[in-house]
């Protein structure tokens, strides 16, 4: 693969044109990195089985073994994908956007190559300005997976540069949004009283 496109875009207010050209790489099966409120990650179409392999290959993951979430733009499709009682939402509503990953009981919706052996399905609402528009202009979910080595803290992961340096040869596209954080999303299981599976950059005791 040739070069990925280097694409700048101003964090608080991302330019049209410069979403549209991301999203269509999205909708034609490309991969790319994007930042979000927490680290940078990388993501594609949820509806592209092509482009969902390509992610676990750069990954170096089995699809099945991958920690795939779901990047919406709001609470109001989550319904269309996961099994979601209202308790729940009401702290999910309060509680995003922002740093957390909901894992949620996956219903027929949702992709089989996304959910794979999984009968479970990662929510983000990210607290981002470039991640939320790329989903409206994309019009469905983004499949996302964090770029950073959950054992390991690396520079890449918060200088935009050096992840296009690192990754230009395998994705499609790296969004620079300005620096990143190193410190990943809170990951909440919301099928099973709000367990905390990873602590991250959010605290979700303030919203239960």
């Amino acid at each position: 693969m040739s070069n990925a496109t280097f694409l700048q875009i101003h964090p608080d207010n991302p330019q049209e044109k410069k979403i549209r050209e991301a999203a269509e790489i999205l909708r034609n099966g490309g991969v790319i990195i994007y930042p979000t409120d927490t680290i940078y990650g990388m993501g594609c179409d949820i509806h592209n089985a092509r482009a969902i392999e390509r992610v676990c290959q750069i990954k170096g993951v089995k699809p099945d073994k991958v920690n795939l979430s779901f990047i919406c733009s709001d609470l109001t499709h989550i319904s269309d994908y996961a099994k979601i009682d209202t308790p729940t939402y009401k702290v999910m509503k309060k509680a995003l956007p922002g740093p957390f990953t909901f894992i949620l009981n996956a219903n027929s919706n949702v992709p089989k190559y996304t959910a794979a052996k999984k009968k479970t399905v990662g929510i983000r609402v990210p607290d981002n300005e470039i991640a939320l528009a790329l989903v409206r202009e994309l019009g469905n979910p983004i499949l996302s997976t964090s770029i950073r080595d959950e054992d390991e803290v690396l520079e890449y992961s918060t200088d935009p540069e050096l992840i296009y340096e690192k990754y230009r040869n395998l994705v499609d596209m790296v969004i620079d949004g300005g620096p990143g954080n190193n410190i990943a999303s809170t990951v909440v299981d919301a099928s099973n009283d709000f367990e905390v599976l990873r602590q991250g950059a959010g605290d979700i005791e303030e919203f239960l």
